[in-house]
């Protein structure tokens, strides 16, 4: 067998459990609104009479964020005052005295708990937590105001790979997501896609929220995958790991 049969067996079986995903991620929504389960089969009848209403075909491929910004639109200032910035964004080193902020944004439960594994919640733990060598963590400002946090854990640098964790914290800028979230979170998936995000799997019942099981999505980012989608505007596909997120 070939190396593009491969690439294309493999791209198959990756499509066949995103839309697994996605289907166990609406049967989740569903129930959680209260829906039955003799109501689901009435659900999927008219999503199947929308689908055949439709004139046009569903959209192939993903629509990345390279229309938004390219590596182009980066500001490198990393040598002069260890800043990088698009716009009104700024990412730069999270400072010890940001630290008090992002308790603030970690004691609203739905966001302490949607990390794997969570932050810690004392103060003292937290501030230990961002500058232990294993990782590295940066304030994301937007007008020079701290909005959120991204960072990389279990640094590697001899495997060039680390796993990635992001929050925006303020309330008036959520939508842009959080790279872990609590159970199949399809709106985060998506959202990480659109950065050049691809499924890794599906770990099932891997985790305790309170007392419920929930499964936890991996994702990985490659550095070619995201250099050949962002180095220019184009909606390409993709083709080694520079980041991996997991999502509960």
């Amino acid at each position: 067998m070939d190396e593009q049969s491969d690439r294309e067996i493999a791209g198959k079986k990756q499509r066949d459990q995103m839309l697994k995903l996605v289907a166990k991620g609406f049967y989740n929504e569903l129930t959680n609104y209260g829906v039955r389960k003799d109501e689901i089969v009435w659900v999927a009848s008219h999503l199947l009479g929308n689908l055949l209403a439709q004139e046009k075909k569903p959209a192939e491929g993903v629509e990345y964020y390279n229309g938004v910004f390219t590596l182009a639109s980066v500001r490198d200032e990393w040598a002069i005052c260890r800043q990088l910035a698009v716009d009104y964004v700024t990412l730069r080193p999270l400072q010890v005295p940001d630290v008090n902020k992002v308790i603030v944004w970690l004691k609203v439960p739905v966001v302490r708990e949607s990390f794997v594994p969570r932050f810690p919640e004392n103060e003292r733990e937290l501030r230990k937590y961002f500058t232990h060598p294993t990782r590295e963590y940066l304030g994301i400002y937007y007008n020079d105001q701290l909005v959120g946090i991204v960072g990389g854990e279990n640094i590697d640098e001899a495997a060039g790979k680390l796993e990635m964790k992001k929050l925006v914290g303020e309330s008036g800028l959520h939508g842009k997501g959080y790279i872990h979230s609590r159970d199949i979170n399809m709106r985060n998936i998506n959202l990480n896609s659109r950065f050049g995000f691809e499924l890794e799997g599906v770990f099932l019942d891997d985790i305790n929220v309170g007392d419920k099981h929930q499964d936890v999505v991996r994702m990985a980012l490659f550095k070619s995958v995201w250099l050949q989608i962002f180095s220019c505007v184009v909606n390409s596909q993709p083709s080694d790991s520079i980041c991996e997120s997991t999502e509960a």
